[in-house]
């Protein structure tokens, strides 16, 4: 790679926090499905404003319907990624899986899963639940 290339890539943009979030959604996504789940929704929404939002929604192979959040952080700081799961993000994401989950006829056993995307992919079941 001579100077001129050398330049050019140093003046590539940085990512948006939007498709770096795609990535670690992409990256969490490959690594669930390489345990067997299988995708049903990504990033579903409710309608309305105020509403909540789902990274992930996956079925385990016995049934059970899973809620992802997705986080990314490129350190430590303030606690890493699974730190920025708090109450109040916990409480839309409910929400938004309540919503789903009236669209079925017969709401199947459900949890609520975080998959934390760092340097390694974290998978934690049961990260909370909806009390």
């Amino acid at each position: 790679m001579d100077f001129l290339d050398k330049m050019i890539a140093r003046a590539k943009p940085a990512r948006t926090t939007r498709e770096q979030g795609n990535a670690a959604e992409d990256r969490a996504l490959a690594h669930l499905q390489a345990a067997g789940l299988r995708l049903l929704a990504r990033n579903y929404r409710t309608p309305g404003r105020g509403g909540g939002e789902i990274d992930l929604v996956l079925r385990e192979p016995d049934g059970t319907v899973v809620f992802v959040e997705v986080r990314s952080r490129s350190g430590q700081a303030f606690g890493g990624a699974g730190a920025s799961i708090g109450a109040a993000k916990q409480r839309r994401i409910v929400l938004a899986a309540r919503h789903y989950l009236m669209r079925l006829g017969a709401p199947p056993p459900c949890r609520f899963d975080a998959v934390l995307v760092e340097e390694s992919v974290q998978w934690i079941r049961g990260a909370f639940d909806a009390g």
